[in-house]
């Protein structure tokens, strides 16, 4: 399945900035102008990857069961931040989608590991050409040091706790 990508976001979409509204103390926080990044970010990332029923959950799933050989279903858990019973739920749909199966595991007879299936590996191609396409649409604005800059500013912000 191919999606088409506009070169542009659409017009009916969030709006982080109302003009003419007041909004305080918001405008100066690292926290909220992050998170009205996010949602416009998000309102795109979900219509790019509608035809697939994609989300960004399934997506970095995906991604991460296809670059680990046999990953355990605790350890998507820890890496995505969700709980067990959340990681259960997002491979049962995924599975269900025919993307994801389960698998013995050969250490552990009481263990199974994730693996994605031939369709899940030959649509995961093209959803991540998408999701690439979504992320150069987003990341438009900025020259390409600015991006570089704004990755290294989050890794800071989002890294590890001292």
């Amino acid at each position: 399945m191919t999606s088409s990508v506009d070169t542009e976001l659409p017009t009916d979409h969030f709006e982080p900035h109302v003009p003419g509204i007041d909004y305080g103390v918001l405008d100066s926080l690292l926290g909220y102008g992050v998170r009205r990044a996010q949602l416009l970010i998000y309102e795109d990332f979900v219509a790019t990857l509608a035809p697939w029923s994609i989300t960004p959950q399934r997506f970095s799933a995906l991604t991460v069961i296809s670059r680990n050989a046999q990953l355990k279903l605790t350890q998507l858990a820890r890496i995505l931040g969700i709980a067990r019973s959340g990681a259960v739920l997002l491979v049962d749909a995924l599975a269900a989608m025919g993307y994801v199966e389960r698998v013995p595991s050969p250490e552990d007879r009481r263990a199974y590991g994730l693996v994605l299936t031939p369709k899940g590996i030959e649509d995961l191609k093209v959803i991540t050409e998408a999701v690439c396409e979504h992320d150069r649409r987003i990341g438009a604005r900025l020259a390409p040091e600015e991006s570089r800059e704004m990755m290294r500013l989050l890794r800071l912000v989002a890294g590890p706790r001292a």
